[in-house]
């Protein structure tokens, strides 16, 4: 899988992002899926801290597949999950986004 996430220094947008986003780089990340669609899908399917939904986000952790969402034309890659992280434990939220990646590979 890849992270997007403009908190990581390899992020392209990272500088920018580190200028502008004074105090954090908030909560919002996508990964893309090694696997394409089928595996990105089946990955959402098997989460289960995070919730499917689409929003910014709040309290709870979300999960979605952004291009099913838009549907055919979507500009989204059809391998990608975009994830808005809440208040969980974040090795609870780790532990479960890994055990779902996995489940999207079997």
């Amino acid at each position: 899988a890849r992270v997007l996430y403009p908190g990581l220094p390899q992020h392209p947008g990272h500088d920018i992002a580190a200028r502008q986003m004074e105090g954090g780089f908030g909560f919002m990340l996508s990964v893309q899926v090694t696997g394409g669609e089928a595996a990105a899908i089946k990955a959402a399917a098997h989460v289960e801290l995070y919730k499917r939904a689409t929003s910014l986000g709040g309290v709870e952790s979300l999960i979605e597949h952004r291009a099913s969402i838009e549907g055919a034309g979507s500009p989204c890659p059809t391998d990608l999950l975009r994830l808005s992280t809440g208040i969980e434990d974040v090795e609870d939220l780790y532990a479960d986004l890994d055990q779902a990646l996995k489940a999207g590979h079997a």
